[in-house]
């Protein structure tokens, strides 16, 4: 009882500490990065025609469980839409109508992502989920076109909840992140040894990165980053060499791998973790800021987390954040292999995964057989991906019965798909048991027992 009367004493405290105000500074630097980085994003999806190419061109799309009727909007919709999403993320960034524009921007954003599982990255679900935040958060009080529009809203500071919302959403990807990392295979190298491997041919430091030194360097450096990066940044102490490591760490895989805008948002959102006033200090404006003890007067009404409603919304979202990336213990195997539990829990760049395979459709009655051909339904990435997911094998093995079952006029369909897969360098096994028809198999959020289980051991590296 003494231990739950002191917890409930610190909320008591704690709570109106969340509402005391800060300057305001850092949340408008991370606004119009984050209007940056995604105007900079949807461009390259025009420039380099991934819009039909991901979304347009396949017959086929891998929707996520719960959501299939996320499709792509018909004709030139996709053309459309990833517009407003270009149009809505340009509007956070000059601050233009920026309640409206941010949540444009995350349903628009968040409809995308959910068309196709093969699209997933990490990236993309920590865009989905900043965005949501971002709603609430009041960062075009300054520096905005909405203040040259509406005076009346005008403030250098903004309450402390709107700065630690995107902190602890921030610190629970590296946290969850350098947990994953705690594994047999990334404390032995694997899957970095094999990721390194790829960029041989880089010039000057090409060479080095086959040095086993150099692999167990980055594996442990990275463990340990995402695991003390958000203490060590909060700490005044270590918080500039925190600062410059997480700097360095990002812009090194930003060299090394291809992932995108993920290395330059991750920085982005590393800068919140400063105090709240380095943008002011930074570009010279050094004058004090004068913080309230609360709200001020003009705009307490407007101040959306002061309503039930957006308390109840926030504390379910982080609530929610806290249990997705545990949910993978619910599932047996390993989950690098198996996948259950994969998605949406910031496992990142833990698996050198290759797989290929074949599906045969059968009709049960006759025994007539047919080879289906994925790649005259689906884009090269799309068949790459799914080979390694077998969530994505079985959705696709329901739509190739179904389109058998159209075309061919067959009433008993039944699909096996026969795949090998390898693992961080591991010998290539069985993956998925040749002998289930994949077409009477339900699509749920339960364990599947026709994944084979991962025997092949882990290779000693020469």
């Amino acid at each position: 009882m003494k231990l739950i009367d002191r917890l409930r004493a610190r909320a008591q405290t704690l709570w109106p500490t969340l509402f005391q105000h800060v300057d305001i500074a850092s949340l408008v630097f991370f606004r119009i990065s984050f209007g940056l980085l995604l105007v900079i994003e949807v461009w390259r999806y025009f420039e380099y025609g991934w819009i039909r190419r991901f979304y347009i061109e396949p017959q086929f799309h891998f929707t996520y469980y719960g959501f299939g009727w996320v499709q792509p909007w018909p004709g030139s919709g996709m053309y459309v839409l990833f517009a407003i999403l270009g149009l809505s993320a340009l509007c956070v960034m000059l601050g233009l109508w920026y309640r409206l524009a941010t949540v444009l921007f995350f349903a628009s954003f968040t409809y995308v992502f959910l068309i196709d599982q093969a699209r997933y990255l990490n990236h993309f679900y920590l865009i989905s989920v900043i965005s949501f935040l971002l709603i609430f958060v009041p960062a075009h009080r300054s520096f905005s076109l909405d203040v040259l529009q509406n005076k009346n809203i005008r403030a250098k500071t903004a309450p402390r909840w709107a700065l630690w919302i995107l902190r602890a959403q921030l610190g629970l990807m590296y946290v969850f992140a350098g947990i994953a990392k705690i594994n047999a295979d990334w404390l032995r190298g694997s899957p970095m040894r094999e990721m390194l491997a790829r960029n041989v041919s880089l010039p000057l430091v090409g060479k080095y990165l086959t040095d086993e030194r150099v692999v167990m360097t980055f594996a442990y450096g990275g463990l340990l980053l995402d695991l003390f990066v958000v203490p060590f940044l909060l700490w005044r102490k270590t918080r500039y060499l925190a600062l410059a490591a997480a700097v360095a760490f990002h812009a090194m895989n930003h060299f090394l791998f291809n992932i995108g805008i993920f290395p330059w948002f991750a920085v982005a959102g590393t800068l919140l973790f400063l105090p709240p006033e380095w943008p002011r200090r930074l570009f010279g404006r050094r004058s004090a800021v004068e913080i309230p003890a609360g709200p001020p007067k003009k705009i307490r009404k407007v101040e959306a987390p002061y309503s039930r409603a957006a308390v109840i919304l926030l504390s379910a979202h982080f609530v929610l954040q806290l249990l997705l990336p545990l949910r993978h213990y619910l599932y047996p195997g390993d989950v690098n292999w198996t996948d259950e539990g994969q998605r949406f829990a910031w496992r990142m760049m833990l698996r050198a995964k290759q797989a290929n395979g074949r599906f045969v459709a059968t009709d049960r009655f006759t025994g007539q057989r047919q080879m289906i051909y994925p790649a005259q339904y689906l884009h090269r990435e799309q068949v790459a991906t799914m080979w390694i997911q077998p969530d994505m094998i079985l959705q696709f093995a329901h739509f190739a019965a179904e389109d058998v079952r159209r075309r061919q006029g067959w009433h008993g369909v039944a699909i096996n798909a026969a795949v090998t897969a390898r693992l961080n360098g591991r010998r290539a096994q069985p993956f998925v048991d040749p002998n289930v028809n994949l077409a009477a198999e339900e699509r749920s959020l339960a364990p599947a027992k026709w994944i084979m289980p991962l025997t092949e051991p882990l290779p000693v590296p020469h």
